[in-house]
């Protein structure tokens, strides 16, 4: 995993230009997260999360990460179509540039009354907090490899779904996420919480691989939902955080 980039309140994990693979708060500073009662279309979240950093005294730039709903997985192309123009709107933002994107995400796919456009769920910010302690948001990740090539072939038993290759697909994602908290010096010792993303039932390695590394320490929020690309079965994403609040 790559060192990390500093901005100005937080240090950034590289990433695609899509995403960075997660963000840890810089000493003096703190991430906080807000939940959107309910899912809010893409341009219309932008204008809300504008809005409340205008109205918090924050700089568009204490964005840091966010978590997003689509309404079904992408293919290949149309992922890397949604992608620019989400990255847009950050490139607007003066948040990217040169395709280096320090803003963390996760983005899955309810199966079940999904939004009808791509929707912000939850997002971070980061801001002036000298008493908390170490806070970071580590971006979702499924079961293929980064890097170029069409997912098929850098995906985790590709197109298996039983109990053992969900298992697989679970192990290389756990390793995922710990390898990004390692990457700003977290492990799951540090997390206030853990996130998974399958339709798939998790219970048969839920003691054996999730518990057993720690990261279900404060439990597990399952979420009834697919990742982000066709052929894609597992996700995870997790998180160090002292304030959450809805809006």
């Amino acid at each position: 995993m790559s060192e990390t980039i500093e901005r100005e309140a937080y240090r950034y994990i590289p990433g695609p230009f899509q995403y960075s693979a997660g963000v840890v708060a810089k000493p003096g500073f703190a991430i906080e997260r807000l939940r959107f009662a309910n899912p809010v279309p893409l341009e219309d979240g932008f204008a809300r999360i504008g809005a409340w950093l205008k109205a918090a005294g924050l700089p568009l730039s204490a964005f840091c990460a966010c978590e997003l709903r689509s309404p079904a997985p992408f293919t290949d192309a149309g992922f890397v179509a949604f992608n620019r123009i989400y990255v847009g709107t950050l490139e607007r933002w003066g948040i990217v540039a040169n395709d280096r994107n320090p803003v963390a995400r996760s983005n899955v796919c309810p199966e079940i009354d999904p939004p009808s456009t791509p929707s912000f769920h939850a997002f971070c910010i980061s801001r002036p907090d000298s008493g908390m302690g170490k806070t970071f948001m580590i971006a979702g990740s499924g079961e293929a490899a980064e890097g170029a090539g069409p997912y098929s072939e850098k995906t985790v038993r590709y197109g298996e779904t039983s109990p053992d290759a969900m298992a697989d697909k679970a192990r290389f994602v756990l390793g995922a996420m710990e390898q990004r908290m390692a990457a700003v010096g977290a492990t799951w010792q540090d997390t206030t919480a853990a996130q998974v993303y399958t339709v798939h039932n998790p219970h048969p390695f839920f003691a054996s691989e999730i518990v057993s590394r720690g990261a279900a320490r404060h439990g597990l929020t399952w979420h009834y939902c697919r990742p982000p690309v066709v052929g894609l079965e597992y996700e995870m994403d997790c998180r160090a955080v002292g304030t959450e609040r809805v809006l």
